[in-house]
């Protein structure tokens, strides 16, 4: 888990997988994760999917500016149509600055 500061952005994806090209979008999905780390203001990102295709990943990121210059950049874009296209039945996004965090562990 992460820790992040007052005031950055938390990009909340929530998606249904169509079960269609898994190895497509396993390649996708970790060729996003790999380029989202090295963007300019990426503070890391939770998430969690379900046996079902069920996913929620959150995103952090520095400012607002970084969080959209993440979604112009032309490889996402590329990724967004083909996940509209194939992968996802549906999904929803939410953006929202953090006012607040707190981490436990055991």
């Amino acid at each position: 888990m992460f820790l992040h500061p007052k005031g950055s952005i938390a990009i909340i994806f929530c998606a249904q997988r169509t079960g269609v090209d898994d190895a497509g979008y396993q390649a996708a999905a970790a060729s996003m994760s790999m380029l989202a780390e090295r963007q300019p203001g990426y503070l890391g990102k939770n998430d969690a999917r379900s046996d079902d295709g069920l996913g929620i990943t959150v995103s952090y990121w520095r400012d607002d500016a970084s969080a959209k210059a993440w979604r112009d950049h032309p490889g996402h874009a590329a990724i967004r149509e083909q996940g509209r296209g194939k992968w996802y039945s549906e999904y929803s996004l939410h953006v929202a600055r953090v006012e607040r965090g707190y981490d436990w562990k055991k």
